[in-house]
């Protein structure tokens, strides 16, 4: 046990360190891509699968509630929430469809979709980000390994170079909530 638990440790400090080193960049430009959809009067959608969907969820509550500050509530939605949409959608389309039907029908020119993959392979996270942006919207990917068919369909890719599905979400986590802070700090004192 005491090797499972200092291996673990390890690759989530390894994997921080990678991307305190070289995603600042890119998690900066996906926040000055959320904070512009949102003051446009656009809306921020997320979705995915398992964990990352109950991420999805977490993020857009950090936004539309509050993450550390007291300010108006920003335009988040998850499109993993809904269960009554998420059952009809699987019943009659399909799993694969379950996130690009509701992108068809939510989704304007200006919002952006997060989808959010630690495989970067998810088939209805990958459908959602194509019909996205065929409508206009601006795709951020929340990755994990290479990106996977994923990561070069998103106007902005952010991609933990790891293997493990537990690494990476907890990667996401920390990005997640580097990014809510900045669109929170830039925007918290507007009405």
């Amino acid at each position: 046990m005491n090797e499972t638990i200092a291996n673990a440790i390890a690759e989530h400090a390894r994997l921080l360190t990678i991307i305190g080193d070289t995603l600042g960049a890119v998690m900066a430009e996906a926040a000055t891509r959320m904070i512009e959809c949102l003051r446009q009067g656009h809306t921020i959608y997320w979705c995915g699968n398992g964990g990352s969907a109950a991420d999805a969820q977490h993020f857009a509550a950090e936004l539309i509630g509050r993450f550390e500050r007291e300010r108006r509530a920003l335009a988040s939605v998850a499109l993993t929430a809904d269960t009554s949409v998420l059952t009809s959608l699987g019943n009659d389309y399909g799993f694969h469809d379950i996130f690009r039907r509701q992108v068809e029908g939510l989704v304007r020119p200006g919002d952006v979709l997060v989808g959010i993959s630690t495989s970067g392979g998810s088939p209805n996270v990958l459908k959602a980000i194509e019909q996205a942006r065929a409508q206009g919207g601006i795709t951020i990917g929340l990755l994990g390994r290479d990106g996977g068919a994923i990561g070069p369909l998103c106007d902005i890719a952010i991609t933990v170079p790891g293997t493990n599905t537990a690494r990476i979400q907890e990667m996401h986590a920390v990005i997640g909530h580097v990014i809510c802070d900045l669109v929170e700090r830039e925007l918290a004192g507007q009405s």
